[in-house]
């Protein structure tokens, strides 16, 4: 496995980002611990994907401001997370690790071929990994090509999903509306079928379509039904 972003004081920032880094990455963890044991979960699946939704390994994708209860839901299961080298980055890392993700330096704009190498290391170990699919920066919903690119190299399945919250906090200042959940609040996950990228497509617009498709269709169901019951659920 790659090894875990480090949570010494990194020269690439200032003396004041040095000193609040552990502050913040405290007050996320925390944050998550508190409100996520209060959510009311459920799981929905389209027609081909794997039971559950979740498998490994394979390459999932989801949007970024489904962070908090991505962590808390999927907790403790070895998931490998592309992160930023950026201050926002390096906070994400230091809190997705107390939860037992491994994270993985790169993004779309720098080190992102690193990143994909690390996330394959990880996939050939047997286990899976996510991309916030427009991480980090945006534009809000529009899927980037790295997911269908490590499909391609490793010929595993991209899957997207979406953590629907039932009226939740917003960032409005945010680039992505941030969600965070309000306690005892429902959150509905929807899992997309499975996307096969073949190792020779020269052409990925048709995978990356498919994928940003995919998100949307996700997004959309869970966003509609989250309010519902599960025994109601399709």
């Amino acid at each position: 496995m790659p090894a875990p972003a480090s949570a010494e004081g990194d020269r690439r920032f200032t003396p004041w980002q040095r000193f609040v880094l552990p502050l913040i990455a405290g007050a996320g963890y925390s944050l998550i611990r508190s409100l996520g044991p209060t959510l009311r979960f459920a799981v929905s699946i389209e027609e081909g994907a794997p039971a559950g939704g979740f498998m490994e390994p394979a390459i999932f994708c989801f949007w970024h401001r489904c962070l908090i209860p991505a962590c808390f839901q999927w907790q403790r299961r070895k998931i490998a997370v592309l992160t930023s080298s950026s201050f926002d980055g390096e906070y994400i890392a230091r809190i997705i690790q107390k939860y037992g993700f491994t994270a993985v330096r790169g993004s779309s704009t720098r080190g992102g071929a690193r990143g994909l190498l690390g996330l394959q290391k990880v996939l050939e170990s047997g286990h899976a990994v996510a991309f916030t699919a427009d991480g980090p920066k945006g534009p809000m919903y529009e899927a980037k090509v790295g997911p269908v690119l490590l499909g391609r190299i490793t010929g595993l399945p991209v899957i997207a999903f979406h953590i629907a919250l039932e009226d939740p906090w917003l960032l409005r200042k945010s680039w992505d509306q941030f969600m965070v959940p309000r306690p005892f609040s429902r959150a509905l996950t929807r899992f997309s079928a499975p996307i096969h990228v073949p190792s020779e497509a020269q052409d990925l617009a048709p995978y990356h379509g498919a994928m940003q498709a995919a998100l949307d269709r996700a997004r959309g169901f869970a966003e509609a039904n989250v309010g519902r019951r599960s025994g109601d659920l399709i």
